[in-house]
């Protein structure tokens, strides 16, 4: 059972905020754990990817499991520039995807608006010493001066993190990438644009396989456009992807070669007494994860978080209102464009529990068992390291309670769209504009 949304036992245990002036290029745009939890990464807007390891537990401060430090940065993309369409291409990185670990080396994929690359992360602490050809300094040595064969030597040295890339999949997407997702086979992912998802191999970059195609002969009859895309995390011949209007196609890949006709069709019927004019655009999905079991999957929504059984594709299983507060702010969200962010969500290692991110840099956590939700908040006012984070609550009218916060004082600019959820334990990463928290359980 998930102790991790209990407000008693969320603590936070290290805050990676930087003092700085926020500039754009520094805002998170993604948060990843590999499939172990030993190391976290995260891309920005300025293309940057910076990985963060699991420190292992201290006997000098058994009330830390381990502390995340900074492992390796590199830069990843540059802004480049189509000269065909005449095009600005930005170097943010919109999806970091961890590769299972084959080896000593990990390998992640990272993908902007086009370009989606390989990289390989690799520890080096020896290098080669005694070379016949040329000397200690790196001179090469007259050839008729050599006399004898010298076998080099590995000589320790400080560690030292390379980050190369190994594969660049480029020129397949007319529009910009909005995910990626490793297949189950570990030699496929797909990755899908706002009309289009192709498949590629990792080992093969000048083709991919375009396998969903949504786009009409005439672009005045397009009425909606793919959003998320996911891979099942066991059968690797069925992914899904959501769309703009709020509804989720599951396909199956042994059915054709374009997977035109979905397998199922997921969508809730819409309350006719609820419609509004921004009931298409509040119903618009932002995130689509399969549940670890591959059992059920769970869509994001402006307002809501829903779960879905696979096999019951009429309504969801399970609703959790985000902040259904805001209902009644759609407009003046409209006016700001805050309607139009995309909230990810993210399942804990034992599908227990949810989370998602919401304004004012809160984030909500709910309960799958108990049905219990909690709102807590990630800043550098309330949160000092080893703290134990305190529930917060909105008040939307007439008395407004000691620790609560009015629905009028929300800060809009300060929103938790990233959050990443630790695989086997309850840590929990977030990314709240140029900040990265990260929590933990509080150990009694």
């Amino acid at each position: 059972k998930s102790e991790g949304i209990k407000s008693n036992k969320i603590t936070n245990n290290m805050i990676f905020a930087v003092t700085r002036v926020c500039f754009s290029a520094d805002i998170i745009s993604t948060v990843e754990f590999n499939y172990s939890g030993e190391l976290l990464a995260t891309g920005d807007k300025g293309g940057r990817v910076v990985i963060f390891q699991h420190e292992q537990e201290s006997k000098n401060r058994p009330h830390l499991r381990g502390e995340y430090n900074v492992y390796s940065t590199f830069q990843s993309h540059e802004p480049e520039f189509d000269y065909l369409k005449s095009l600005e291409i930005e170097e943010k990185i919109n999806k970091i995807r961890w590769l299972p670990q084959q080896n000593a080396a990990h390998f992640l994929l990272s993908t902007n608006d086009k370009t989606i690359k390989l990289w390989k992360i690799s520890e080096r602490d020896k290098r080669a010493e005694g070379y016949n050809l040329k000397d200690e300094d790196g001179r090469v040595r007259d050839p008729f001066r050599i006399t004898s064969l010298r076998v080099p030597v590995l000589m320790p040295m400080d560690l030292m993190v390379e980050a190369s890339p190994r594969r660049i999949f480029a020129n397949a997407h007319t529009y910009h990438i909005n995910s990626i997702s490793v297949n189950s086979d570990h030699e496929t992912y797909l990755s899908a644009d706002d009309l289009r998802i192709n498949l590629w191999h990792l080992e093969i970059t000048d083709r991919s396989f375009n396998i969903v195609d949504i786009k009409p002969a005439n672009m005045e009859e397009l009425t909606e456009v793919i959003t998320a895309a996911e891979c099942h995390p066991h059968q690797c011949n069925v992914f899904v992807y959501s769309s703009s209007k709020g509804t989720i196609r599951l396909c199956d890949m042994r059915e054709a070669a374009l997977c035109d006709r979905h397998s199922k069709f997921f969508e809730e019927p819409e309350d006719p007494s609820s419609r509004s004019f921004f009931s298409e655009i509040i119903s618009s999905i932002s995130d689509v994860k399969f549940s670890h079991s591959g059992r059920y999957m769970m869509t994001r929504d402006y307002l809501s978080v829903k779960v879905w059984d696979l096999n019951m594709e009429n309504r969801p299983v399970e609703t959790y209102q985000v902040h259904e507060y805001l209902r009644s702010k759609l407009c003046s969200l409209y006016e700001n464009d805050c309607i139009f962010d995309k909230f990810e969500c993210c399942w804990n290692g034992s599908d227990s529990a949810i989370m998602t991110g919401s304004y004012n840099n809160f984030f909500r956590m709910f309960d799958r068992n108990t049905r219990r939700d909690i709102t807590l908040e990630a800043s550098r006012e309330s949160s000092k390291p080893r703290a134990t984070l305190k529930p917060r609550k909105v008040s939307t009218g007439g008395k407004r309670k000691k620790d609560e916060i009015s629905v009028d004082s929300l800060d809009f600019n300060k929103k938790i769209l990233h959050t990443a959820w630790h695989p086997k334990d309850n840590v929990i990463a977030v990314a709240a504009t140029n900040n990265l928290y990260i929590f933990q359980d509080k150990i009694n």
